[in-house]
């Protein structure tokens, strides 16, 4: 009987906060501010290309690491925005989403035992990816109000047994945007200890207040030991489709690949298709998503301010990070249960993006990737609570 257990690794992390949030939004008919993903229509054209492209019979198993078509889209946009060359032969591996991506990559390029560095508080994936892999997280904590780190903190947590630094830029859940010094600094001491970068910038496009989105393969010196992470999911609003894609010289691709071969196959072959619509989409549609970010952060920002939050604007991503301590209901993880089950508002405890839970628990993540109504109706019912 004692054989009849979930691994020591599966029993180790839980499952997804974010994502039992979700659950208990839909079961308590809550507005869901808590999963980062948008309750608005995705473009149309992205639609119809999809539609399509089931038409024309693109429903069968692509090749394991993507379309060719659509790898020649990712190289080319990255050409476009970033000027940096990408072999699609060779340097591309779509993925089931940008999750995938990352423990492909990790699973790929890392040994037990290997030591990497991770700036908290950090997306809830890390976490059980260094678990999987096998990774001993060095962790290297990003400060409120500006969520930057301290220079010495970051030369402690690297050593001869670091193998790889995970950033996370736009990050979530703080929205802080790395700065091309901060990442210089980064890049030293990786090129030092002879280690890699793997870049989660799904949210490259969503960005304020004149921030700039700085690739870390585009620091000198990093071009040939960066593994850079995103998807589709965010930018063009679909994050049900799951297609993401991680970016490699050759030498780590070739871990990359042959994990993702034997995780997932491939991604959806028809979606894949859809994809390169989205690609090629003009630069007025980044443009007109970014304004329309910009308004749903104002909105928030106020919503938070007049029921009494105290919180930093995000510089990038659509999430905000709010002390919750002033309602007086219990740590982050009380609070967030009493606002989803009386209030009928749903966001994530702070506690689960970070190591040590007391480090998050006078906090609470918002999602504004939502209507504008959508967060009114939220505001609305926040304040009422807090008038009752």
């Amino acid at each position: 009987m004692l054989k009849l257990r979930p691994s020591i690794k599966a029993s180790s992390f839980t499952e997804s906060v974010i994502r039992d949030m979700t659950r208990l939004a839909n079961h308590h008919g809550a507005i869901n501010l808590g999963q980062g993903f948008p309750d608005f229509a995705a473009p149309a054209a992205l639609k119809e290309a999809a539609a399509q492209a089931i038409a024309e019979n693109h429903n069968q198993y692509p090749i394991t690491w993507g379309v060719p078509a659509f790898r020649e889209a990712i190289a080319a946009k990255y050409g476009r925005d970033y000027r940096v060359a990408i072999d699609p032969e060779t340097e591309v591996c779509v993925t089931c989403g940008s999750t995938e991506a990352m423990i492909a990559t990790m699973l790929g390029v890392l040994d037990p035992g290997d030591e990497v560095v991770v700036f908290e508080p950090f997306y809830e994936n890390y976490r059980p990816d260094a678990i999987l892999s096998g990774a001993v997280p060095r962790l290297v904590t990003l400060r409120p109000p500006d969520w930057t780190f301290d220079e010495a903190d970051l030369r402690a947590a690297f050593s001869d047994r670091t193998r790889a630094v995970i950033i996370n830029t736009p990050n979530n859940p703080t929205g802080r945007v790395f700065t091309r010094e901060e990442l210089e600094a980064i890049a030293s001491l990786c090129m030092r200890y002879d280690a890699i970068a793997i870049t989660d910038e799904i949210y490259e496009h969503i960005l304020y207040d004149g921030a700039v989105h700085v690739p870390m393969a585009t620091v000198p010196g990093m071009e040939d030991r960066t593994v850079t992470i995103s998807a589709l999911s965010k930018t063009y609003s679909v994050t049900g489709w799951r297609v993401g894609w991680a970016i490699a010289p050759t030498s780590l691709m070739a871990g990359i690949r042959p994990v993702h071969d034997f995780l997932t196959v491939a991604a959806a072959a028809p979606l894949q298709v859809a994809g390169i619509t989205a690609l090629a989409l003009p630069s007025s549609y980044y443009e007109e998503m970014a304004a329309g970010y910009a308004a749903r952060r104002e909105t928030i920002m106020r919503i938070l301010a007049e029921a009494g939050f105290e919180a930093q604007a995000p510089s990038g991503a659509y999430y905000v990070m709010a002390d919750c301590s002033h309602l007086g209901l219990g740590d982050d993880v009380a609070t967030a249960r009493h606002l989803v089950e009386h209030v009928g508002v749903a966001a994530v405890p702070g506690s689960s993006f970070f190591s040590d839970p007391a480090e998050g628990s006078h906090l609470l993540r918002f999602a504004f990737c939502k209507e504008l109504a959508t967060l009114e109706a939220a505001g609305e019912r926040l304040l009422r609570s807090r008038r009752d």
